[in-house]
């Protein structure tokens, strides 16, 4: 194993361990009002979203995953950005049922330029052009669900459909398909399991935005391995 790449994996543990700290303080502290900064949210005092250390370790981990599946490249800062957000989001839906704007769009936005940096240094430019085309097909299929079964999608879930559709379009086509079906197929298995353990009804409503999120970073895992 390089020195370099022994660097990056310490590197990924300590950053994601420290923007695990700073997703537990937003998680927190959520909802956060929209006249304040999330800078100065992340001052105020309250307990953390989850107990110490679950949320830092587990981003730190997340962290060294992607830097196993991607190596030192131009694509890394984007999907490390994409499994901390990630983190976050999941959180705050199992806990408030919400995908906020202010994590789910400013990882679009920003996601989309570090590929565009990316594609830019190593010439990808069919790949950037497959992930707009990916996050553009991801929400109008997932748009068109909500609008048939509003009580199964919401319009955050339709909104990070945009996300993973740009990220799982940079990988390709085939992952586009199987990481939004893996998100159905995790909800499913993940309902099945509560229902059988009694902690579930038949009709109670499951946040969809983790189940996601898990399908497509299981299918972005399978792509890059």
């Amino acid at each position: 194993m390089s020195p370099l790449l022994v660097l990056a994996y310490a590197g990924a543990a300590l950053l994601g361990s420290c923007a695990g700290a700073l997703v537990n303080r937003l998680a927190g502290r959520f909802p956060w009002p929209d006249d304040v900064p999330l800078r100065t949210v992340l001052t105020r005092s309250g307990p953390p979203a989850v107990r110490w250390p679950l949320l830092e370790v587990g981003t730190a981990v997340l962290a060294v995953l992607v830097v196993v599946g991607w190596g030192v490249s131009w694509q890394l800062p984007a999907f490390l950005l994409l499994a901390v957000a990630g983190v976050l989001l999941t959180v705050i839906d199992l806990q408030h049922r919400l995908l906020p704007n202010r994590v789910v769009l400013p990882t679009l936005v920003v996601g989309a330029a570090l590929l565009l940096v990316a594609a830019a240094t190593e010439g990808s430019w069919t790949d950037l052009m497959r992930a707009v085309l990916g996050a553009a097909v991801l929400f109008v299929v997932f748009l068109v669900l909500a609008v048939i079964s509003p009580s199964g999608l919401g319009m955050g879930d339709v909104k990070l459909a945009a996300v993973l559709g740009l990220f799982l379009g940079w990988l390709g086509w085939d992952v586009v398909l199987l990481g939004a079906v893996a998100g159905f197929l995790v909800q499913a298995v993940l309902a099945l399991v509560l229902l059988a353990l009694g902690r579930v009804r038949r009709d109670s409503d499951l946040p969809f935005g983790p189940a996601m999120l898990v399908g497509a970073a299981l299918t972005m895992a399978l792509a890059v391995s």
